[in-house]
This record gives C-alpha cells, structure tokens and sequence, in this order.
C-alpha cells in the first residue's frame, strides 16, 4: 500500500481507501458478514482510511466501522458525513446544536472519542456562503471531538468556494472518466491551497467496470433503479449524471484502457491515482472480491501522456453534453 497525505493536513491515508455506501444501504442487497470479512481484508491489505455518512442505512455503515476497527482506532482513520438526516435546506440543520447532535450521534456509533474527518454532506451553496457552519466545525476540532473537516460537494462551483474556507481541509468530489470537469480548474487551486481530494464514485456507480449490458436492471432499494434522474438526491450521484444507457455505451467506448491493465475496473481508478492532486479514490464495495479488485489498481502500469490526451479528448467530444444536472 501507498500513502498519501490528505492536502496538508496531519492525516496520511491509503491511496485506494474506501467509501461504505454500499454496505450501507441503497445499493441493494448486503450481507452484513460478507461486508465484514471485506473491511477485514482492506485492513489486512494496508487501507487505513474509509468514509462514511450518518445516513448511510440509518447509520448502519457507521456501526460496522466500529465493529472492524474495534482496537484500531489510532491506525484506522474514519471520515463521516452530516446534515442530510434533517433539511439540507434550513439554516436551523446547521446549527450548534444540531450539529453537536449529528457529531455525538456517529461518535456513538463509531464507538470512537473523535471523528478523524467530519464533512458537511453536499449541502446547498446557500448554506456554504451563509458560513456559520464553519465556525460550529471550529469549535467542535478545538474540542478534540473532530481531527480535520471538510465538505462533499456537488459541483465545481461549490468546491471553489470551499477552499476560500482556512478551515476546510478536504474536499470530496465526484470525479471519474465521465466527469472530468474537477480537473479544469478545481484540482490545481485545490492543491495550491493545501486541500485534500477525495474521489468519490470513481466507478460512475458501476459503469467503468464495464460489467453492464443495456438490459441489465438493479433492485427496487438501489439508487441506480430510482435516482437515474435525480428524483431522490443529485443526479450526478448516479451514473455520473449520464443516465444508464448513455453510460453502457460510452462504456463501451473505453474498453481499450484495460489493455495491458487487467481490466476496466483496475484502469479506471489507475488514471485516477496518476493524477498526483489526488489524495484517494473511495470506491464502494460489497464483497472481498471487488476489494481485492480495486486494491490491485495500485499495481497496473499507469497511463502515459498519449492516452491522457485520447481520454480528455474522448471526455470533450463524447461525455460532456450528455451529463445532466449542473456540476
């Protein structure tokens, strides 16, 4: 395993670490001892960073991180969400109060004395400009119940403004082969700020591995089922915004990256660990298989500068005015 650190921050955490959405739930089906065994087998591998939300099956994904890192709580670093259990909307979700509330809540379902990097979880840019969500945030890390903070966003707009913030130490952002966009300007100022990265649906909810066919469906609790087109949260968290036919065939389109690199699932996140603003890609998972899989990014040969070129063009000409919802 490689590590890197998260923007400037006292955090150094597993170039391929892991999101826990799905074990969580919305993604379908789970077993609880499957998941296990495969936070087990990350650890095991070296990972030493996950991420996580209190809405993430009602906390579920929360109270296994605490079973699989019971007794490892200072080498395994955790990474929590909050504001999405009440109404992202209003002022009030945002408070002292409610945030201290939200914080107490997941330490006690982490089982942990501080949560090692606390994000607001995609909140409005409303909320963000407001900015007294900061100063709450502030006063939780003087009293050592948070390491870092930092926001999950939506769009570049919203990232932009947040690395204005002196507090915020990380950003997590969608950014994948069919969502380019983080890199024209967000990534760089990122990086010149000293701002952590972490990429979220580096797998554009499935599509990058290539595994899909235009018949295939998801269960009626998967959010690839009933978000397709943002009827349930931002589009752009499900398929990248691109919709899943569109996404199917643009798959198709990029199966010449796993030439010489095993497979889709491995090049995919390969080109982004070549990207050196990165700090770490956290695909989901629901098994040790697609553990190991993803792991094994770390070891394919990374892409030269032709192909980044073939990639941003392909991004440019084909991707772009299919994504739906702004970003």
């Amino acid at each position: 395993m490689k590590y890197r650190s998260l923007g400037d921050s006292t955090l150094e955490i597993s170039e391929v670490s892991f999101g826990t959405w799905a074990i969580g739930g919305s993604w379908g089906s789970k077993d609880d001892a499957e998941s296990l065994r495969a936070l087990a087998f990350a650890i095991d591998a070296g990972v030493n960073f996950f991420d996580t939300a209190d809405v993430y099956g009602d906390g579920h994904s929360e109270r296994l991180l605490a079973q699989a890192t019971k007794g490892k709580e200072d080498q395994i670093h955790i990474a929590t969400k909050f504001c999405r259990a009440g109404d992202i909307h209003d002022p009030t979700t945002y408070s002292e109060q409610s945030v201290r509330a939200y914080c107490e809540a997941s330490l006690k379902r982490l089982e942990r004395e501080r949560i090692d990097l606390y994000q607001i979880h995609c909140p409005p840019l409303q909320i963000l400009k407001e900015g007294s969500v900061f100063t709450v945030l502030d006063k939780l890390k003087s009293e050592g119940k948070i390491r870092e903070y930092g926001v999950s966003v939506e769009s570049v707009e919203e990232g932009l403004f947040c690395l204005k913030q002196p507090g915020v130490r990380a950003l997590q952002v969608i950014y994948n082969l069919f969502r380019q966009k983080p890199a024209e300007q967000l990534l760089g100022e990122a990086k010149k700020t000293g701002v952590g990265i972490l990429v979220r649906l580096p797998l554009a909810s499935g599509l990058l591995t290539g595994k899909f066919s235009p018949s295939d469906t998801f269960e009626q609790d998967d959010h690839r089922n009933f978000n397709e087109n943002g009827a349930a949260f931002n589009v752009g968290e499900t398929f990248a915004g691109l919709g899943f036919s569109k996404g199917v065939e643009l798959a198709e389109q990029l199966r010449w990256i796993a030439e010489g690199r095993d497979n889709m699932t491995r090049a995919s996140l390969r080109w982004l660990l070549d990207h050196e603003s990165i700090s770490c890609v956290i695909p989901g998972f629901k098994n040790t298989r697609q553990v190991e899989d993803n792991l094994a990014a770390l070891h394919v040969p990374s892409f030269t500068d032709e192909e980044m070129n073939r990639l941003s063009t392909f991004y440019k000409e084909q991707v772009h005015a299919h994504i739906k919802g702004s970003y």
